[in-house]
């Protein structure tokens, strides 16, 4: 995989889902807590246990595709990274993007969210990661 972010902001305009803690979308005008309760959960240990959720997501997707990993801090790519790196790369909570090759999707994680975005799923690779996101207690919606 060529090494170069621009190739990332092409993935960003496709249509997108997101995989959350949450099973959609607050509205903006909601009652609740929803900000507070945000903080509360990307503390630790709660941020801790959202982010080993999306490893495990990563882990059990890469039993069905390649994965190619973008690490941003150091613009490299590690195409099929072991488990226990893939899942030290999510833990450490820096910005990824993983590219699943045969399908031509992305998706991403900030690292400072509860939530990882999917950039352009196919209907079958929706399908795929919205049951590993439900093994892993976590919801797929769009927005």
């Amino acid at each position: 995989m060529k090494s170069k972010t621009c190739d990332i902001d092409s993935w960003t305009s496709k249509p997108y889902w997101i995989i959350d803690i949450l099973p959609k979308q607050v509205p903006a005008d909601a009652g609740g807590q929803y900000f507070t309760i945000e903080k509360y959960f990307l503390k630790s240990p709660n941020v801790d246990a959202i982010y080993r959720k999306f490893a495990g997501v990563l882990l059990k997707l890469n039993c069905y595709v390649d994965l190619a990993v973008f690490k941003v801090e150091d613009e490299s790519w590690v195409e099929n990274p072991a488990p226990d790196n893939l899942e030290r790369l999510v833990l450490e909570r820096k910005p990824l993007f993983v590219v699943l090759k045969q399908s031509q999707t992305m998706l991403s994680i900030t690292g400072d969210d509860h939530n990882m975005t999917v950039y352009g799923p196919n209907d079958e690779i929706l399908a795929l990661i919205s049951t590993i996101a439900s093994s892993e207690c976590l919801y797929v919606w769009k927005p």
